[in-house]
């Protein structure tokens, strides 16, 4: 392992980023490298993953591209592999790939709410179990782990049309407190971070009118948070000294109020 250094507190670490190729991803993959991890970067879209890893590159950082879609759960494991395989055991997932397709259930949109369903669950459970055996071995070697899944405000909270996306997210923070409690004792830190209202792709995916009204209403009463305000988050909680996990993060605009 490479020393350790309080500007580089996370050197000698192997990181894994979700949904690499945009938004809250793209953002905790050039923090997490900049911060000296080696970091994995997993996503669909090739070009946008290539693009990343060349400027974490040419930044001085160590990068390893792979086009994965986290549905395709042989895929993800043989992206686990090639993670061990090219840059060590990973000891650190940002578990982030997602996406929000409001809609008001009377419209049976049953498309939309399983393609919801089969990223933000059934994906988020590709991974864990993808690479939950990295994340121990890791812990039981170096004393510390994390698994940083990443859930929405909007698990707590009531959305009219959100009821699908809420309900996924909901299920991802409620999954993390069990798997904190299963895997604290080996040392791996689960931690769910619930952001606000984000400045990213997610909005763009939003055909539904009256959620479309809503956010771009918010837009103009507020400044919504960005990538990078998260990305210094989830680099904070990696850092802290491994007798901490801070279980659940809230990450609030200053003006939303819920």
């Amino acid at each position: 392992m490479s020393q350790y250094t309080p500007a580089l507190p996370l050197t000698g670490r192997v990181a894994v980023v979700t949904g690499a190729s945009s938004g809250l991803g793209e953002a905790t993959a050039e923090k997490l490298a900049a911060l000296g991890a080696q970091v994995a970067l997993l996503a669909r879209r090739a070009d946008r993953l290539d693009e990343l890893a060349a400027r974490i590159r040419k930044d001085g950082g160590t990068a390893l591209a792979i086009a994965v879609d986290v549905t395709d759960v042989a895929a993800v494991r043989a992206a686990a592999d090639r993670v061990q395989a090219e840059l060590g055991t990973a000891d650190l997932l940002f578990n982030n790939a997602g996406v929000m397709l409001p809609s008001p259930v009377e419209e049976s949109a049953t498309a939309v709410w399983q393609q919801q369903i089969d990223l933000n669950i059934s994906g988020l459970m590709n991974v864990i179990g993808a690479f939950t055996p990295q994340l121990v071995a890791a812990a039981a070697e170096r004393g510390v782990a994390d698994l940083i899944n990443t859930s929405s405000i909007a698990a707590q909270n009531i959305f009219p049309t959100f009821a699908v996306y809420s309900a996924s997210k909901a299920y991802v923070s409620h999954l993390s407190r069990h798997l904190r409690a299963e895997l604290g004792a080996k040392n791996v830190r689960v931690s769910a971070i619930e952001p606000g209202i984000v400045a990213t792709e997610l909005q763009s995916h939003v055909t539904d009118p009256g959620a479309r009204e809503w956010l771009a209403e918010s837009k103009q009463t507020m400044e919504w948070l960005t990538p990078q305000d998260v990305a210094e988050t989830i680099g904070f909680l990696a850092a802290l000294p491994p007798r901490v996990n801070l279980q659940q993060v809230t990450i609030m605009p200053t003006g939303q109020a819920s």
